[in-house]
């Protein structure tokens, strides 16, 4: 690679173990210190992708914290030399981005029914289509691979002794210097198969970027740069900054300014900073393509292209995509230098004895419906999926006002805490742990017989290591999926991935739900009746008959209807969701991939927002057409910040300088909030409802003529994050071909140079 490596095999650096890191504000401004000296800059402290620090004696930094607005907990590494598992929180990385399927010391028991076969293919070049399938070998340990000695050392001291089919064949061809396709599906331990070379050939007396790379989601951008945090272990002044849209400018802007050695980001927010002036990628010698098939789906195709031609030529450029279309094999062949194409293959299976079955239902019904099927399916001990850690919390207290012993289990609470409410679930104190992935990973309660994912996890695996944790012990176990309309997509996704059919159900009807009060009712009357001393209360309703007109029927009557409390016995229908028209659906039948403004496709009078739908309301945001906001910044930002699924963004106008669109009439008090501190293309949403008028003229980017339709987006575009600030809209160059010249050998100690 074409890094000075700072780091010498035989250093005599400390060999001590990786250290927790220390506790942080909400939001991390400046810098995380991992072990000594290695940072992750713009990265919440202990935040998504890591809610607690490496410590290989599996104790844990019980003060961490995560920001607002955080969108999801994932995966953990899992630590090998942990004792008790029922209260071990592990090591926090992503499910695809770190080596969570390498060997390890220990086995970790408590997913041995999901962990993964790997089948590696053979290294052929990237031209060919059909790269041919390798029988399995025996896979090489981490220090025959050529990595630094720290590096190997962080490595060791997470208990991690083979590197998995991805990491053994990616990282020697990226030490080399060879640019690389490689197809992997995520859970293979990819990260690592770049994170791990880019570490050990740095130069750490370098202050401008040497390695860039682009991830599709912030998430996934926060899951890498701890990724390279924790990977690099004690080495010397290593400092990786994560930038991402939906966060304030400054403190990116200042970990800038320190200095980066690595660098991690969402496209349209790396776009901005470049722009900006603020982002130097005249010195990147690496560039990684991380889901770049994702990054494409989401439609980044022309930002991508935009950060491959203002980057170095010479540069060697990764390219991970868990499948390869056409438009990956393109850029692999106008941009990639005789790349090497490395294809993985993995297989993953759950219980068969899980039950799995699917909710279809919008998202502002997901906890009604929740409450209603956990009040009518008889089960024993629930866990709760949320991918937030505020999350947790907030359903917790709504199933808990339901009547539920339910509980929040989350990174944010103390070790202490978290043994306790873990040991009241095993005990039956309580019934219902609504908790983040990383906070249950390793958690092993036999009395599981419900798996609820109440939001979708952000892969694939993180999914089949969820419901692991129930059907165990030979019992039945029943997962259950609320997937909202827009997420159908990903459904089939992890029916591919699982290799089983899962159940489309519908929720619990107002009839089963008051026919199951009505039958509790009785037997709690009886019960009380058969086992409680009632003789003062009958002579109680007695003298109230007859001191009245009241018969003791009556009597009862309003006994039962106080002990309600003012909640309603019956239940109604849940409502539907809103009718779109037949105009709405040739709309949709009609939009191309792009995100981008549809100006020049308009012509005739100024158009205009139809009549507002049923269920909707009228609002207005301080962003407009001067500040070069796209509708899909926009639709981004409150699908991935608000949680408000896209069919439920309606038909909006761009204005000057501001934009009028139509969102849910009755959307809770905490999602306006969050609305209106989300920051789209450097400002302040600051969403209210709109008192203009049922209509605003002007240069509507998303409506048709006085159309009500739906917005002109494919559905299920946003139900993963994406970057919401994609910065100023530039005209991107078509393909340019960077040379075909074969790469020379590789020099001593760095990067050859490309013939371009």
């Amino acid at each position: 690679m074409t890094f000075v490596s700072e780091i010498s095999p035989t250093s005599d650096a400390d060999t001590s173990e990786v250290q927790p890191a220390p506790a942080a504000d909400k939001l991390e401004t400046e810098a995380t210190t991992v072990g000594e000296s290695a940072v992750v800059e713009g990265v919440p402290a202990d935040g998504a992708a890591a809610e607690q620090a490496v410590s290989p004696t599996g104790q844990q930094d019980s003060s961490d914290q995560n920001p607002a607005n955080q969108t999801s907990d994932d995966q953990a590494i899992g630590d090998p030399t942990s004792g008790d598992r029922d209260q071990q929180d592990q090591v926090v990385n992503s499910g695809e981005a770190d080596m969570s399927d390498a060997t390890t010391t220990a086995d970790a028991e408590s997913e041995t029914e999901s962990q993964p076969s790997e089948t590696a293919e053979a290294v052929t070049p990237a031209s060919q289509e059909d790269p041919s399938v390798a029988p399995e070998s025996d896979q090489p340990s981490f220090a025959n691979l050529g990595l630094a000695e720290e590096v190997l050392r962080a490595v060791e001291a997470s208990g991690y002794q083979s590197p998995t089919e991805i990491q053994a064949r990616v990282i020697p061809e990226l030490a080399s210097g060879r640019d690389v396709l490689a197809q992997s599906q995520t859970g293979t331990g990819k990260t690592a198969a770049f994170a791990l070379p880019i570490l050990s050939h740095v130069d750490l007396h370098g202050d401008t970027p040497q390695a860039l790379v682009l991830t599709p989601t912030r998430e996934l951008a926060i899951q890498v740069a701890r990724a390279f945090s924790t990977y690099a272990g004690k080495t010397k002044k290593f400092r990786v900054a994560a930038i991402y849209g939906g966060q304030d400018y400054e403190p990116q802007l200042k970990q800038l300014r320190r200095g980066a050695h690595v660098v991690v980001g969402t496209p349209g927010r790396v776009i901005d900073h470049v722009k900006r002036g603020s982002l130097d990628l005249s010195s990147v010698r690496c560039l990684v393509l991380d889901e770049a098939d994702e990054m494409l789906n989401m439609g980044f195709l022309e930002d991508v292209e935009f950060v491959l031609q203002h980057s170095p030529e010479d540069q060697q450029i990764a390219l991970f995509s868990a499948t390869v279309p056409p438009a990956i094999r393109n850029i692999s062949k106008h941009y990639l230098s005789d790349p090497v194409h490395i294809t993985v293959r993995r297989k993953q299976v759950t219980a068969e004895q899980i039950d799995q079955k699917a909710i279809i239902v919008p998202p502002r019904l997901k906890q009604e419906v929740l409450r209603r099927y956990l009040e009518v399916e008889p089960t024993d001990g629930v866990i709760v999926f949320t991918k937030t850690k505020d999350a947790t919390i907030a359903l917790a207290e709504r199933l808990g006002h339901g009547g539920f012993r339910a509980m929040a289990l989350n990174g944010d609470m103390p070790q202490k805490v978290r043994e306790r409410t873990v040991a009241q679930l095993k005990d039956g104190q309580i019934d219902i742990l609504v908790a983040t992935d990383v906070a249950a990973r390793g958690l092993d309660v036999k009395r599981i017989s419900h798996v609820v994912n109440f939001d979708l996890p952000h892969d694939n695996e993180a999914y089949v290591h969820r419901i692991g944790r129930t059907g165990r012990a030979g019992r039945d176990g029943h997962a259950i999926l609320l997937v909202t309309p827009a997420q159908r997509g990903k459904l089939r996704s992890i029916e591919k991935t699982t290799r089983q059919k899962i159940e489309i159900a519908q929720p619990p009807s107002a009839e089963q739900l008051n026919q199951k009060r009505i039958d509790e009712f009785k037997a709690s009357v009886k019960e009380t009746v058969e086992s409680k001393d009632l003789e003062f209360f009958t002579g109680l309703i007695e003298s109230l008959a007859n001191d009245s007109d009241l018969t003791p029927q009556t009597i009862a009557a309003a006994l039962a209807f106080q002990s309600q409390r003012g909640r309603s016995f019956l239940a109604k229908d849940l409502p539907t969701a809103p009718e779109k028209n037949r105009q709405a659906s040739r709309e949709r039948n009609d939009r191309n991939d792009s995100f981008g403004d549809d100006s020049s496709r308009r012509s005739g009078p100024p158009r205009r927002l139809g009549p507002v739908r049923k269920g909707m309301s009228r609002y207005r945001i301080e962003v407009g057409r001067r500040d070069r906001v796209k509708p899909g910044n926009i639709v981004g930002a409150i699908a991935n910040e608000g949680g408000i699924d896209g069919q439920f963004i309606g038909p909006m106008l761009i204005h000057d300088t501001f934009t009028i669109l139509d969102l849910p009439e009755s959307m809770p008090h905490d999602v306006m909030e969050t609305l209106q501190r989300t920051w789209v293309a450097g400002k302040q949403l600051g969403l209210k409802v709109d008192t203009g008028g049922p209509n605003r003229v002007g240069g509507g980017d998303r409506s048709g003529e006085d159309s009500p339709g739906r917005p002109r987006f494919k559905r299920g575009k946003f139900q993963r994050g994406r970057d919401d600030d994609r910065g100023p809209a530039g005209k991107r160059g078509p393909h340019s071909k960077r040379g075909a010249g074969k790469r020379g050998p590789a020099g001593k100690g760095g990067y050859s140079k490309k013939r371009r």
